[in-house]
């Protein structure tokens, strides 16, 4: 039986939403492996003098846990 283990991940990005969500995936894959799938649950702007500086999301990332059998 596949056990889906999920985790909440914040990211950044100066380029914009799209970028903060791949900076997400790209880090949580050098540590975990079988990532099934990204769901971004929130996402913000940070505003510096009247323009948008940041683009922050936080993501919810699932991944299927190895099975030893």
């Amino acid at each position: 039986m596949a056990i889906v283990k999920v985790i909440e991940v914040i990211a950044s990005s100066d380029k914009g939403i799209e970028d903060a969500v791949e900076k997400a995936v790209k880090e949580v894959s050098k540590t975990i492996r079988n990532i099934d799938s990204v769901y971004v649950k929130d996402i913000k702007a940070h505003v510096k003098d009247g323009k948008i500086s940041t683009y922050g999301v936080i993501c919810n990332i699932s991944f299927r846990v190895d099975d030893d059998d």
